[in-house]
């Protein structure tokens, strides 16, 4: 009878102390610089328990029905050693960018290649670029950092296409591929914050051209409004351009705000690139900070509808941002709030499972059931972010060539790439299909979604 008595209490113990346990978050001081390490520790282990291709029989850099996402990866994995100094994952980084890379030195891999989009490679082409920028060490008899980043911009450069629309780059690569016959904001703007990265670090003139020539075409275009500073997400080539697929996401914004960063801190601050990042910096703010000043993707983590592609975005974002914290220091205290506030919140979501395992919603500061590699990336991106308030020496910003910076140049690079009569490829699988490209996917499993707009060019 005693115990029968006693089993009630016993048990709403027991009961509380799983779910205390379940319930247990990051333990975030967002002004202390090692416990943001060991936050970014945390998710980036978690993150890593999702490669596989540093295992035997394994393919290095390679997840084949998101390729893509290798390069979120290892951006994160690059900000990870050069905010951290932890070596650990250094050597899978470097065998897995070097993989990827393709013959010709411009992440156009023959296994992936005949299908995956511009924005696909140009990611990729992001990664390169900072490690150049971070001092990242060249891979001995491979292709260096900056080489990579070099011959993506000179594949891409080459299909800039004039056939409708006064130029751009069209989605897709190949005519074969869905979404061939659009012209996306993101692979436009990969591309421009590429060429930008480049003018900054190589002073070479090209760069600085393309840079101009694409930020030009974007604005007068129907993909960025200059007066309101609203990014549209894709156009249709078949009514020339005229009509926009109009869904808000926050890396259209930060890829071109990223790109603008680099032009403002290249030129010495010029008054025109300082305009064009405060008036995107503010509409990003009005547009993603609005549930207690936390980075969110409006269009799907409300209704719980973000695909892996979509989860990622915030975590490069919240990159870009510290980035242009840095490059331009009068954006600073607009951004430093809220990558601490997203960050703290982040914190709060990677309490499920016992394991810290995170969250994709993190304006309710609290796991919200989501669990995946890419929670775990965009998670570690934001509190690596927050490391850009201590000062490292005073080596915290990205280089060039000229303060710092020694990855070899290769102007040429990736020559033999660019269009589909200078590639041979690898037979393509049912998983292969499956998906590269950030967005194809929606289109080969027919996905009703909020990116549905764009089979209608919007």
């Amino acid at each position: 009878m005693q115990l029968s008595g006693t089993w009630p209490i016993l048990n709403g113990l027991i009961t509380f102390l799983i779910f205390s346990c379940l319930a247990r978050a990051i333990d975030l001081d967002i002004n202390d610089q090692n416990s943001l390490q060991d936050a970014a520790s945390t998710t980036v282990y978690a993150a890593m328990k999702y490669y596989y291709g540093n295992e035997t029989g394994q393919i290095p850099g390679a997840f084949p029905d998101k390729w893509w996402e290798g390069s979120a990866l290892f951006m994160a994995l690059l900000q990870y050693w050069h905010w951290t100094g932890d070596t650990t994952y250094n050597e899978e980084l470097s065998i897995g960018m070097q993989h990827q890379s393709g013959d010709q030195g411009d992440y156009m891999p023959s296994n992936y290649s005949s299908y995956l989009g511009n924005d696909d490679q140009s990611f990729w082409g992001l990664a390169a670029m900072m490690a150049a920028e971070l001092k990242f060490p060249d891979v001995k008899d491979g292709f260096s950092w900056l080489s990579l980043a070099q011959g993506t911009f000179n594949s891409q450069v080459k299909r800039w296409d004039t056939t409708a629309c006064g130029g751009g780059l069209r989605w897709q690569i190949f005519p074969y591929q869905s979404g061939y016959g659009m012209k996306n904001t993101v692979s436009n703007g990969g591309l421009f914050q590429l060429s930008a990265r480049l003018a900054r670090y190589t002073n070479d003139q090209q760069y600085t051209d393309w840079a101009e020539k694409i930020w030009d075409w974007t604005e007068d275009s129907v993909l960025l409004n200059n007066k309101t500073w609203y990014v549209a997400d894709s156009t249709d080539m078949s009514n020339d351009c005229k009509t926009s697929g109009n869904y808000q996401w926050t890396y259209n914004y930060g890829t071109y705000m990223m790109g603008a960063a680099y032009m403002y801190n290249f030129t010495n601050g010029d008054d025109i690139w300082l305009t064009r990042v405060n008036g995107l910096l503010t509409k990003m703010s009005k547009t993603f900070f609005i549930d207690n000043n936390v980075l969110q993707d409006v269009t799907c983590e409300p209704t719980e509808q973000c695909n892996n592609n979509e989860i990622l975005f915030k975590g490069l974002v919240s990159s870009w941002l510290a980035f242009t914290a840095l490059l331009v220091p009068s954006t600073y205290d607009t951004i430093k709030p809220k990558l601490q506030s997203s960050a703290q919140a982040a914190a709060k979501s990677c309490s499920g499972k016992g394991n810290n395992t995170c969250g994709v919603r993190w304006y309710k500061s609290e796991w919200d059931g989501w669990q995946g590699m890419e929670e775990e990336i965009s998670a570690s991106n934001i509190f690596l972010a927050n490391m850009i308030n201590f000062d490292n020496g005073g080596d915290t910003g990205p280089v060039t060539a000229d303060t710092g910076g020694n990855s070899t140049s290769n102007p040429n690079a990736g020559e033999g790439d660019g269009d589909s009569s200078s590639h041979s490829f690898a037979p393509i699988s049912t998983g292969d299909k499956a998906g590269a490209s950030i967005l194809t996917l929606i289109f080969v499993f027919g996905w009703v979604g909020a990116m549905g707009f764009m089979l209608l060019g919007g």
